[in-house]
Protein backbone atom coordinates (compact mmCIF):
# COMPACT_ATOMS: atom_id res chain seq x y z
CA UNK A 1 0.00 0.00 0.00
CA UNK A 2 1.64 3.21 -1.18
CA UNK A 3 0.98 6.14 1.17
CA UNK A 4 0.97 9.41 -0.77
CA UNK A 5 1.73 11.66 2.14
CA UNK A 6 3.82 14.73 2.77
CA UNK A 7 3.82 17.03 5.76
CA UNK A 8 5.95 20.12 6.40
CA UNK A 9 7.84 19.91 9.68
CA UNK A 10 6.37 23.25 10.82
CA UNK A 11 2.89 21.69 10.85
CA UNK A 12 4.02 18.76 12.97
CA UNK A 13 5.78 21.05 15.44
CA UNK A 14 2.74 23.37 15.58
CA UNK A 15 0.44 20.49 16.56
CA UNK A 16 2.87 19.27 19.22
CA UNK A 17 2.97 22.79 20.69
CA UNK A 18 -0.85 23.03 20.70
CA UNK A 19 -1.15 19.66 22.46
CA UNK A 20 1.19 20.90 25.19
CA UNK A 21 -0.55 24.28 25.60
CA UNK A 22 -4.18 23.18 25.62
CA UNK A 23 -4.12 19.51 26.63
CA UNK A 24 -5.38 18.12 29.95
CA UNK A 25 -3.09 15.10 30.04
CA UNK A 26 0.59 14.50 29.37
CA UNK A 27 1.37 11.82 26.81
CA UNK A 28 5.02 11.85 27.85
CA UNK A 29 4.11 10.75 31.38
CA UNK A 30 1.84 8.05 29.96
CA UNK A 31 4.60 6.80 27.65
CA UNK A 32 7.23 6.63 30.38
CA UNK A 33 4.81 4.96 32.80
CA UNK A 34 4.11 2.26 30.21
CA UNK A 35 7.66 1.65 29.07
CA UNK A 36 9.79 2.52 32.11
CA UNK A 37 13.03 2.74 30.10
CA UNK A 38 16.11 1.79 32.09
CA UNK A 39 19.73 2.86 32.17
CA UNK A 40 21.86 0.47 30.13
CA UNK A 41 19.19 -0.07 27.47
CA UNK A 42 19.83 0.27 23.76
CA UNK A 43 16.84 2.18 22.32
CA UNK A 44 15.80 2.94 18.74
CA UNK A 45 13.13 5.52 17.88
CA UNK A 46 11.84 5.14 14.32
CA UNK A 47 10.47 8.27 12.69
CA UNK A 48 11.97 10.33 15.50
CA UNK A 49 11.24 13.71 13.92
CA UNK A 50 12.87 16.46 15.97
CA UNK A 51 13.74 13.92 18.69
CA UNK A 52 10.85 14.31 21.14
CA UNK A 53 10.82 10.69 22.36
CA UNK A 54 14.60 10.39 22.30
CA UNK A 55 14.99 13.38 24.63
CA UNK A 56 12.14 12.11 26.81
CA UNK A 57 13.86 8.76 27.33
CA UNK A 58 17.27 10.38 27.77
CA UNK A 59 15.93 12.60 30.57
CA UNK A 60 14.11 9.68 32.21
CA UNK A 61 17.26 7.54 32.44
CA UNK A 62 19.49 10.56 33.14
CA UNK A 63 21.61 9.91 30.08
CA UNK A 64 22.20 6.29 31.03
CA UNK A 65 20.84 4.63 27.87
CA UNK A 66 22.22 4.34 24.35
CA UNK A 67 19.61 6.05 22.18
CA UNK A 68 19.35 6.24 18.40
CA UNK A 69 16.77 8.35 16.57
CA UNK A 70 16.10 7.76 12.89
CA UNK A 71 14.05 9.81 10.41
CA UNK A 72 13.94 10.49 6.66
CA UNK A 73 13.55 14.28 7.14
CA UNK A 74 16.96 15.94 7.24
CA UNK A 75 15.25 19.17 8.32
CA UNK A 76 13.86 17.53 11.46
CA UNK A 77 17.10 15.63 12.09
CA UNK A 78 19.00 18.93 12.00
CA UNK A 79 16.63 20.34 14.63
CA UNK A 80 17.20 17.25 16.77
CA UNK A 81 20.97 17.51 16.42
CA UNK A 82 20.90 21.20 17.37
CA UNK A 83 18.90 20.42 20.51
CA UNK A 84 21.17 17.45 21.23
CA UNK A 85 24.21 19.72 21.13
CA UNK A 86 22.54 22.44 23.21
CA UNK A 87 21.50 19.93 25.90
CA UNK A 88 24.87 18.20 25.92
CA UNK A 89 23.12 14.88 25.28
CA UNK A 90 24.71 11.94 23.47
CA UNK A 91 21.87 10.75 21.24
CA UNK A 92 22.70 9.42 17.79
CA UNK A 93 20.43 10.97 15.15
CA UNK A 94 20.65 9.46 11.67
CA UNK A 95 18.76 9.03 8.43
CA UNK A 96 16.28 6.15 8.47
CA UNK A 97 13.57 5.31 5.95
CA UNK A 98 11.24 2.74 7.48
CA UNK A 99 10.24 1.56 4.01
CA UNK A 100 13.79 0.25 3.54
CA UNK A 101 15.92 -2.28 5.40
CA UNK A 102 17.07 -0.88 8.76
CA UNK A 103 20.84 -0.43 8.80
CA UNK A 104 21.33 -2.27 12.08
CA UNK A 105 22.36 -5.83 12.82
CA UNK A 106 19.98 -8.44 14.20
CA UNK A 107 19.20 -8.48 17.95
CA UNK A 108 20.62 -4.99 18.64
CA UNK A 109 17.97 -3.07 20.61
CA UNK A 110 16.11 -3.58 23.88
CA UNK A 111 13.34 -1.18 22.88
CA UNK A 112 12.09 0.09 19.51
CA UNK A 113 9.54 2.91 19.48
CA UNK A 114 7.65 4.95 16.93
CA UNK A 115 5.27 7.79 17.78
CA UNK A 116 2.79 8.92 15.12
CA UNK A 117 5.01 7.87 12.24
CA UNK A 118 5.52 4.21 11.39
CA UNK A 119 1.87 3.64 10.53
CA UNK A 120 2.58 5.45 7.25
CA UNK A 121 4.74 2.51 6.19
CA UNK A 122 3.95 1.21 2.71
CA UNK A 123 4.43 -2.46 3.64
CA UNK A 124 3.50 -3.13 7.27
CA UNK A 125 4.80 -6.72 7.24
CA UNK A 126 8.20 -5.55 6.01
CA UNK A 127 8.56 -2.57 8.34
CA UNK A 128 7.43 -4.35 11.50
CA UNK A 129 9.48 -7.36 10.42
CA UNK A 130 12.52 -5.07 10.41
CA UNK A 131 11.62 -3.79 13.89
CA UNK A 132 11.34 -7.39 15.06
CA UNK A 133 14.68 -8.30 13.48
CA UNK A 134 16.70 -5.55 15.15
CA UNK A 135 15.19 -6.18 18.60
CA UNK A 136 16.88 -8.54 21.04
CA UNK A 137 14.97 -11.64 22.20
CA UNK A 138 12.50 -10.34 24.77
CA UNK A 139 12.88 -6.81 23.40
CA UNK A 140 9.84 -4.59 23.13
CA UNK A 141 8.18 -2.59 20.37
CA UNK A 142 6.00 0.40 21.20
CA UNK A 143 3.99 2.14 18.48
CA UNK A 144 1.60 5.00 19.18
CA UNK A 145 -0.97 6.54 16.89
CA UNK A 146 -4.55 7.82 16.61
CA UNK A 147 -7.50 5.50 17.20
CA UNK A 148 -10.62 5.75 15.00
CA UNK A 149 -12.43 7.90 17.58
CA UNK A 150 -9.56 10.41 17.69
CA UNK A 151 -10.42 14.18 17.52
CA UNK A 152 -14.05 13.59 16.55
CA UNK A 153 -14.97 17.25 17.04
CA UNK A 154 -12.37 18.27 14.46
CA UNK A 155 -13.95 16.01 11.82
CA UNK A 156 -17.52 16.96 12.79
CA UNK A 157 -16.80 20.66 12.28
CA UNK A 158 -15.18 19.99 8.90
CA UNK A 159 -18.12 17.82 7.81
CA UNK A 160 -20.58 20.56 8.79
CA UNK A 161 -18.51 23.20 7.00
CA UNK A 162 -18.07 21.24 3.77
CA UNK A 163 -20.84 18.65 3.62
CA UNK A 164 -18.12 16.41 2.19
CA UNK A 165 -16.68 13.01 3.05
CA UNK A 166 -13.53 13.11 5.15
CA UNK A 167 -10.65 11.36 3.32
CA UNK A 168 -9.39 8.23 5.14
CA UNK A 169 -6.51 8.94 7.48
CA UNK A 170 -3.73 6.30 7.28
CA UNK A 171 -3.18 6.50 11.03
CA UNK A 172 -6.64 6.16 12.54
CA UNK A 173 -7.96 3.96 9.72
CA UNK A 174 -5.09 1.46 10.00
CA UNK A 175 -3.97 1.55 13.61
CA UNK A 176 -6.52 -0.59 15.45
CA UNK A 177 -6.93 -3.04 12.58
CA UNK A 178 -4.14 -3.66 10.08
CA UNK A 179 -1.32 -2.42 12.29
CA UNK A 180 -2.36 -4.21 15.48
CA UNK A 181 -3.04 -7.41 13.53
CA UNK A 182 0.32 -7.25 11.74
CA UNK A 183 2.24 -6.69 14.97
CA UNK A 184 0.29 -9.48 16.70
CA UNK A 185 1.23 -11.84 13.87
CA UNK A 186 4.95 -11.02 13.97
CA UNK A 187 5.54 -10.61 17.72
CA UNK A 188 5.05 -13.15 20.51
CA UNK A 189 2.73 -10.85 22.45
CA UNK A 190 0.90 -7.60 21.69
CA UNK A 191 -1.45 -5.46 23.76
CA UNK A 192 -3.32 -2.23 23.04
CA UNK A 193 -3.27 0.65 25.54
CA UNK A 194 -5.32 3.85 25.33
CA UNK A 195 -4.55 7.49 26.13
CA UNK A 196 -7.05 10.37 26.10
CA UNK A 197 -6.16 14.05 26.05
CA UNK A 198 -8.87 16.73 26.08
CA UNK A 199 -7.70 19.87 24.27
CA UNK A 200 -9.74 22.84 25.48
CA UNK A 201 -9.46 25.90 23.23
CA UNK A 202 -10.40 29.14 25.06
CA UNK A 203 -10.96 30.89 21.74
CA UNK A 204 -11.40 29.98 18.09
CA UNK A 205 -8.00 31.17 16.81
CA UNK A 206 -5.79 28.40 18.25
CA UNK A 207 -8.24 25.77 17.01
CA UNK A 208 -7.91 27.23 13.50
CA UNK A 209 -4.13 27.11 13.93
CA UNK A 210 -4.55 23.40 14.60
CA UNK A 211 -6.80 23.05 11.55
CA UNK A 212 -4.25 24.76 9.34
CA UNK A 213 -1.50 22.52 10.73
CA UNK A 214 -3.62 19.49 9.82
CA UNK A 215 -5.06 20.61 6.47
CA UNK A 216 -2.03 22.44 5.13
CA UNK A 217 -2.14 22.75 1.37
CA UNK A 218 1.15 20.82 1.33
CA UNK A 219 -0.39 17.88 3.16
CA UNK A 220 -1.48 15.54 0.37
CA UNK A 221 -4.03 13.62 2.43
CA UNK A 222 -6.51 16.50 2.25
CA UNK A 223 -6.18 17.70 -1.33
CA UNK A 224 -9.46 16.03 -2.34
CA UNK A 225 -11.15 18.92 -0.51
CA UNK A 226 -9.40 21.82 -2.22
CA UNK A 227 -7.35 22.69 -5.27
CA UNK A 228 -4.80 25.42 -4.78
CA UNK A 229 -4.38 28.26 -2.30
CA UNK A 230 -7.66 30.08 -3.00
CA UNK A 231 -9.81 26.98 -2.41
CA UNK A 232 -7.74 26.14 0.66
CA UNK A 233 -8.37 29.58 2.18
CA UNK A 234 -12.07 29.37 1.29
CA UNK A 235 -12.23 26.04 3.13
CA UNK A 236 -10.51 27.53 6.17
CA UNK A 237 -13.08 30.34 6.12
CA UNK A 238 -16.00 27.88 6.17
CA UNK A 239 -14.41 25.91 9.02
CA UNK A 240 -13.82 29.13 10.96
CA UNK A 241 -17.49 30.09 10.60
CA UNK A 242 -18.69 26.73 11.95
CA UNK A 243 -16.11 26.71 14.76
CA UNK A 244 -17.22 30.23 15.75
CA UNK A 245 -20.86 29.10 15.94
CA UNK A 246 -19.88 26.12 18.08
CA UNK A 247 -17.81 28.35 20.35
CA UNK A 248 -20.65 30.83 20.83
CA UNK A 249 -23.01 27.95 21.62
CA UNK A 250 -20.72 26.09 24.08
CA UNK A 251 -18.37 28.83 25.35
CA UNK A 252 -15.34 26.70 24.40
CA UNK A 253 -14.11 24.13 21.92
CA UNK A 254 -13.06 20.76 23.33
CA UNK A 255 -11.35 18.25 21.07
CA UNK A 256 -10.45 14.85 22.50
CA UNK A 257 -7.30 13.20 21.24
CA UNK A 258 -7.62 9.43 21.56
CA UNK A 259 -4.31 7.67 21.11
CA UNK A 260 -3.53 3.99 21.01
CA UNK A 261 -0.28 2.47 22.14
CA UNK A 262 0.62 -1.01 20.92
CA UNK A 263 3.17 -2.64 23.20
CA UNK A 264 4.61 -5.86 21.80
CA UNK A 265 7.29 -8.29 22.95
CA UNK A 266 9.62 -10.29 20.70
Amino acid sequence: MKINYSEPSKDLLMRIDIHEKYGSANIDVWTNDLLKPQAGMNILDVGCGAGKLCFLFNDYVKGGAKITGGDFSEELLDKAREKNKAFGADINFQFLDFNEKFKFTDNTFDLCTSAFAIYYASDLDFTFGEAHRVLKPGGRLFVSGPLPENKQMFYDIIKEATNATIPPMPGSSRFKGDIFNTISKIFAKAELHKFENHLTFPEVAPFIDYVRASLSEDRKLWTSMFNGKDEYEALIGKITDVATRWFKRDGKLVMTKVVGGILATK
